[in-house]
């Protein structure tokens, strides 16, 4: 039995539910097995769980597993294209062993004069060349369809030479979807390049064939056949509708290296993704412990990952600008004496590789330290936004609720790393300010919280690395003044509501940042302010039915405030109070038995 099972179950269960690649490594590092998935979490967590279930062979290779590793793909497709990529890169042993070619799907190219174009569930013919494997079995059968209607080859059973002129052209030649080869009057050279332009066409996206298609087109107009070229146009324009393309094969990375850092908690994660011959090869993970400038962290990371690197890349692309980035270029230049173009893209295929990138490392990260990617994202675009100097690890929010002019209360709710702390929440009853006035009341509780820390109270410690007020303008203005009253330095915002008290925007001294554009962070500052409007809210609902209980306890002859409030304080509810007996009571408010007992009749009648 494997003794890191607990600690695989673990990890398994908290990888997520995108498609990918992973990769089962022994105790000595070395990859061992390399699969693909289409959730990646609920493939591996099969291999930790219920192993009765596994085969002889599976099981021995769930013994050997120390650790695993994984890449995030945007797609299945892309998940398979990159599992062969590695298992042909690594020749992993337990490949080998555990791994058939049942649901896995090919195009069949055969043998001979005339081959055809097929698909193909195995690789069973030692004369035929095959293009795979892919995951979708309609995906490559759709392909093969196309290519052989395209290019007007045949998918009958006859077999050429052999069958020439034996029976008549089937339908496919009268309806032009076949270049009627059974007729014999067709050169195997000439067949052969038709093959080649559809292979090209299955296999490179159909650069080449369309560039091939083209020229002879140009060459069939200027030499007068019309016909041909026509039937020619027809072919680019099938090709044009139905080419396939893999994200995972994306031609404008030749040879890159595409980098990304995600950071929460104190921890920063890159993510390197290795283009090489325009495919994607590999994927290498780091952590960085000392989390600071990110645009210096980028260019150390840089000078450090690439000193150990025997080549670079044509091109590396960034999520973010690195600091010095000439400097870092020159430097890269005079190492592998090479120009190296150092990008960072802000549109089209190239930035969609980079969000690859980010997701990946945001992915690791949040293995690391328990949090989602999508909260790990975003408190990075809340970074961003709001131009702070770092991931904001503690949030505390505020909001003011009242009652008319009377049970004045505030709430103060904490998030930690992007999900809220309720241990950490507090409440405030206002003491200070006479009357409705929203703005004072929020000072003063931002004042009484601040004061509790700079008298060393450990359960107001430490301070947040962001405030967000319920309000707009007007509440930043004033608590910014109290900040800076305590010589307190705490980047401050508001959040304002629209007219229906849904999140709109984020108040800064000044003027107003949208924040409707960003669905993720919209969602995320919205549930911390519908958050902080319940806590409050809570409390203030509670503190009225206690003034309400206290009025009512105070029209008691012998019962005052203190008395009444020592009472709500003990038995905290209605029910408490009819349920307590006249020794409880007596002892709460500290009077006779004899008044006690009076006093319970009264409650039993009132509550």
């Amino acid at each position: 039995m494997n003794e890191r099972l607990s600690y695989l179950q673990e990890k398994a269960n908290k990888l997520p539910l995108s498609s990918g690649v992973y990769q089962m490594k022994d105790r000595n590092g070395k990859i061992i097995y390399i699969g693909k998935a289409k959730a990646l979490k609920n493939r591996v967590t099969t291999y930790f769980h219920n192993s009765a279930n596994h085969n002889f062979k599976t099981q021995k290779l769930v013994e050997k597993i120390f650790d695993f590793d994984f890449i995030v793909t945007e797609s299945e497709l892309d998940a398979l294209v990159l599992e062969a990529s590695l298992i042909k890169h690594y020749s992993p042993k337990y490949n080998i062993l555990l791994k058939d070619d049942k649901g896995y799907n090919y195009v069949r190219i055969s043998g001979g004069e005339y081959p055809k174009i097929t698909y193909a569930l195995q690789k069973a013919d030692k004369n035929s060349t095959y293009l795979g494997p892919y995951t979708s079995g309609y995906t490559v059968k759709q392909a093969v369809e196309d290519a052989n209607k395209i290019f007007m080859l045949p998918n009958c059973n006859r077999v050429f030479p052999r069958d020439f002129k034996k029976e008549r052209p089937c339908l496919n030649y009268h309806i032009k979807r076949c270049m009627g080869v059974c007729l014999g009057n067709i050169k195997a050279e000439q067949y052969q390049q038709q093959v080649r332009l559809a292979v090209d066409y299955i296999k490179n996206g159909s650069k080449d064939a369309v560039k091939r298609l083209t020229n002879e087109m140009n060459e069939a107009a200027e030499a007068l056949e019309f016909e041909r070229a026509a039937r020619i146009r027809d072919q680019l324009k099938a090709i044009e509708r139905l080419n396939v393309s893999q994200t995972i094969n994306a031609s404008i990375h030749e040879n890159s290296d595409i980098i990304a850092f995600s950071e929460s908690a104190g921890l920063v994660s890159v993510a390197v993704i290795l283009y090489r011959n325009g495919k994607l090869v590999d994927k290498e993970n780091y952590f960085l412990g000392d989390v600071y400038s990110p645009d210096e962290m980028r260019s150390d990371f840089i000078v450090e990952y690439y000193s150990n690197k025997e080549e670079v890349p044509k091109e590396i692309l960034l999520d973010e600008t690195p600091l010095d980035e000439l400097l870092v270029a020159e430097y890269l230049r005079k190492r592998f004496d090479k120009n190296v173009k150092i990008h960072v893209p802000q549109r089209g295929e190239a930035l969609t590789q980079v969000m690859l990138a980010k997701n990946n490392a945001s992915e690791y990260l949040s293995l690391k330290i328990g949090r989602t990617s999508k909260e790990i994202t975003a408190l990075e675009d809340l970074k961003k936004l709001l131009a702070l100097d770092k991931v904001p690890e503690r949030i505390e929010s505020y909001d003011i609720s009242n009652f008319g002019e009377t049970g004045i209360v505030g709430g103060m709710v904490v998030y930690i790393n992007g999900r809220p702390e309720k241990s950490l929440y507090r409440k405030f009853a206002i003491k200070e300010v006479v009357g409705q006035d929203d703005y004072a009341s929020m000072c003063e509780v931002i004042r009484r919280r601040l004061n509790r820390f700079l008298d060393g109270d450990s359960s107001f410690s430490p301070l947040p690395d962001l405030i967000l007020l319920d309000g707009g303008k007007g509440h930043v203005s004033a608590v910014s003044r109290v900040l800076e009253d305590l010589k307190i330095d705490i980047p401050l915002f508001g959040l304002v509501k629209d007219k229906k008290h849904r999140t709109r925007a984020i108040a800064k001294q000044g003027g107003e940042i949208e924040i409707s554009a960003n669905k993720n962070l919209f969602s995320f500052l919205t549930k911390i302010q519908d958050e902080v409007h319940r806590f409050s809210l809570s409390f203030q609902r509670v503190k009225h039915k206690k003034t309400t209980y206290a009025l009512e306890l105070t029209k008691f002859s012998g019962i005052g405030e203190k008395k009444a409030e020592a009472l709500l304080k003990e038995f905290k509810t209605k029910k408490g109070l009819r349920q307590a007996n006249a020794e409880e009571l007596a002892k709460a408010a500290k009077i006779s038995i004899e008044k006690a007992e009076k006093l319970k009749q009264y409650i039993e009648n009132i509550f």
